[in-house]
């Protein structure tokens, strides 16, 4: 049995309380996902907390330097980790490493 997940359902379920997504974080976290399962042909499960365990949004590259102090700039970012930049915003989603 397989059931669709929607950005309506997707942002709903990533944006609750605790999940540490914004609204506009998680559309571009969706629409990573879509396009790695069109890409790859592999259909992912949704599961919003192993997408929580995996993945982490940030305010700006500033606040990843606290986490990661190994990390330089962008670039660096993204030659250690997949990077998702949120359009029209300084935030930045990781996939945790």
């Amino acid at each position: 049995m397989k059931d669709t997940v929607t950005q309506s359902t997707f942002t709903d379920a990533m944006t609750q309380k605790g999940y540490g997504f914004s609204y506009e974080g998680s559309i571009a976290l969706f629409d990573h996902l879509t396009e790695y399962e069109e890409d790859s042909e592999h259909e992912l499960e949704f599961d919003p907390i192993a997408f929580r365990c995996e993945f982490s949004e940030y305010e700006n590259l500033k606040e990843i330097q606290k986490s990661y102090n190994d990390i330089q700039d962008i670039e660096d970012l993204e030659r250690n980790t997949t990077v998702i930049q949120i359009p029209d915003s300084e935030k930045i989603i990781i996939r945790n490493y």
